[in-house]
């Protein structure tokens, strides 16, 4: 888990570190506007659309350290290469470039936990994995300034490039730490006992049967089903405000000058940008060990039992819808950065509580079609957010039209995890729907 947990830092680090690029002097040296820098921040997602579900599939197929390994090594060297872009076409087809490298890596880590964590854990283990992304924020935020502070003028270059430079390394590093250090599956764990592997494999097994037996899911039908779909529209709006919040919140933060008369240098900027992702970073680890503890109650209660967990997905969407468009009517910069650290409690306390809810009916060859499926579709809020956001803040001259729109589609897809999230086997509901 600490090795997965560091390989999604680097990941999500190399994917929205363009957002600290852009106010710090990409934008200006490429003469890009907000929509264009939305453009260049979200095309990354239609390159990871593509090619997704194959690259998970092929996860499936040939094992997670082979591929892993494989993902690691050429989103590094594309990462790097972007420190050379010339212009804003360059850059913008080398983010399009960095998604299909990337692509498979997150549903990829999410499948494979499935091959380790029985269900009662999964949550917890979502969560532990997953909490590198308000982590790789609030640090990255501070380490991309610090290197964009220092870095200005290293091997000639401008100090956003040194940052991506930089911080495309370490994922090819990892990527040669990940061939020798990841385990496959726990039979072929030696720093296992005997008696644990074979009480781990029997207990995965188990569940698959009992998954299997609440109705058989091949992977045309996971790839085709409503109720994916509608998963996939979910993962949507739990993604949206992270992403608007990623690439747009250091742009708010250095909009504070002009807004309350607040002077802050880069380093102050990356440091303010930090404190909503730390206080994120604690919730969504407490919140997802207690989603997977109420699951395993069988007391009753509308937050108890696997059916509760629709409830432990949509509480803390809906907080974070409302709680992001009331940031820009705050008039100090103290309760800005308040509403939007609650905006960002609820959004990454989201993020763990949803993956188990497509485990629990997906197995085998269809959840890794279905569960890479939802995740690509998903996350086509990290193209549609920014550029919506973008071209909003173009068009009224404020942030506040786009951080509306957040809100809006967030609790919208909190609504519908609520309707998707009622039945344990999705059977009747995909008979139903013809």
């Amino acid at each position: 888990m600490p090795l997965l947990g560091l390989l999604y830092f680097i990941n999500y680090l190399d994917r929205v570190n363009i957002g600290f690029a852009g106010p710090n002097g990409m934008n200006a040296e490429l003469q890009m506007t907000a929509t264009v820098f939305g453009l260049a921040s979200g095309i990354f997602f239609v390159g990871y659309l593509l090619l997704e579900v194959p690259s998970n599939l092929a996860l499936h197929r040939f094992g997670a350290r082979r591929w892993i390994t494989r993902i690691l090594v050429s989103w590094g060297i594309v990462a790097s290469i972007m420190a050379f872009a010339p212009n804003a076409t360059v850059l913008i087809v080398l983010r399009f470039l960095l998604g299909v490298a990337e692509a498979g890596f997150f549903p990829g880590i999410i499948l494979y936990l499935t091959f380790w964590f029985p269900a009662e854990y999964r949550a917890r283990a979502v969560g532990w994995f997953m909490v590198a992304v308000p982590i790789s924020t609030a640090v990255g935020s501070t380490v991309s300034a610090l290197i964009i502070s220092v870095g200005d003028g290293l091997f000639g270059l401008s100090g956003w490039r040194v940052m991506f430079l930089l911080e495309g390394i370490p994922a090819i590093l990892l990527g040669i730490v990940t061939f020798f250090a990841l385990t496959d599956r726990p039979e072929q764990a030696s720093w296992l006992s005997e008696d644990e592997r074979t009480w781990l494999s029997r207990r995965l097994a188990a569940e698959s049967a009992e998954v299997e037996a609440g109705g058989h899911w091949p992977l045309r039908r996971a790839l085709t089903a409503p109720r994916i779909l509608v998963l996939a529209f979910v993962y949507f709006g739990v993604t949206y405000g992270l992403y608007a919040l990623g690439f747009f919140l250091p742009t708010i933060v250095s909009g504070f000058e002009q807004q309350f008369g607040t002077k802050l240098g880069i380093v102050e900027k990356g440091l303010v940008t930090s404190v909503p992702y730390a206080v994120a970073a604690v919730g969504m680890v407490l919140w997802s060990r207690a989603a997977d503890r109420a699951a395993a109650r069988t007391d009753g209660g509308f937050l108890a039992g696997e059916s509760g967990r629709r409830w432990w997905l949509a509480l803390p969407m809906i907080l974070g819808g409302i709680a992001i468009p009331i940031a820009l009517y705050q008039s100090n910069p103290f309760w800005t950065m308040a509403a939007v650290t609650v905006c960002a409690v609820g959004t990454c306390s989201a993020l763990p509580t949803f993956w188990p809810l497509p485990s629990q009916f997906l197995t085998g060859a269809a959840a890794a079609g279905g569960i890479a499926l939802i995740n690509s579709l998903g996350n086509l809020s990290g193209f549609v957010a920014p550029y919506v956001t973008g071209g909003l803040a173009d068009l009224t001259g404020s942030q506040r039209a786009g951080l509306w729109v957040v809100g809006l589609v967030t609790i919208l897809a909190a609504v519908l995890a609520l309707v998707v999230g009622r039945t344990r086997h999705p059977s009747a509901v995909v008979h139903s729907s013809g």
